[in-house]
């Protein structure tokens, strides 16, 4: 694995080597946008519990954690549809879907919790004046409540999907939690754990870092253009 060059990590100009950092390194940027699930927050049981319940429901076979570990990062829509047998083609998918989003929101706090490490990280971030975000795309209710519940006043703006605003790997929703934040582009940083955060970091022309202990491996990340790699979210402090 590459050694850590600082070049361009200060002054948070994009890096085009991989590269994994090293607990010593120090990120200096304004503006700290994260994805939420993966990233910030261990939420895969949940998910996979709400999914199971749902085809369970309409009589579909149930999909193990590492299947829905693999159909999570583009919504829960579209991890639904990965998860049903013929995806949007079933004729039951939408009440599927539906009863998926019930039981989730009820649920969505059985065994969520924050990644070791995300509060001190965070609550380091915010002594030193850092802004704030979360840009996800799980549906936008739920968004709200988990960074309600878990983060209070440490994350300033959280953006989930809405009808109304395209998802990530789209640039709209970061773009609009920068300008909620009155932020720039400039000295803003991209925080997430899979290859749509990397795309989404791409099209708003941010760097990105890319974290180790979330929903997809190192190889994975390399292999989708990671270019900044972290294992413990300290090293953002």
């Amino acid at each position: 694995m590459e050694r850590l060059s600082t070049n361009g990590i200060q002054d948070g100009n994009r890096m085009n080597h991989t590269v994994q950092t090293n607990p010593d390194v120090r990120f200096n940027f304004e503006t700290y946008i994260f994805d939420l699930d993966g990233t910030l927050l261990s939420t895969l049981e949940d998910l996979a519990a709400s999914c199971n319940y749902a085809l369970r429901t309409h009589g579909m076979p149930e999909r193990t954690l590492e299947e829905v570990r693999l159909f999570v990062g583009n919504g829960v829509k579209k991890l639904m549809e990965r998860a049903i047998p013929e995806g949007l083609q079933n004729p039951k998918f939408e009440d599927t879907y539906q009863t998926f989003r019930k039981h989730y929101m009820a649920h969505n706090l059985d065994s969520t919790k924050p990644y070791e490490g995300v509060m001190e990280m965070l609550e380091s971030l915010k002594a030193k004046g850092k802004k704030i975000a979360v840009v996800s795309n799980k549906f936008y209710d739920a968004t709200q409540a988990l960074c309600k519940h878990f983060f209070g006043d440490l994350v300033d703006v959280a953006i989930g999907e809405r009808e109304d605003i395209r998802k990530k790997p789209a640039p709209d929703t970061v773009m609009a939690a920068l300008k909620q934040l009155q932020a720039s582009r400039d000295g803003a940083v991209y925080i997430g754990d899979s290859d749509v955060d990397i795309m989404t970091a791409r099209n708003c022309e941010m760097p990105c870092i890319s974290v180790l202990w979330g929903f997809r491996d190192y190889d994975f990340l390399i292999e989708h253009g990671a270019s900044i790699l972290i294992t413990n979210p300290l090293q953002l402090r």
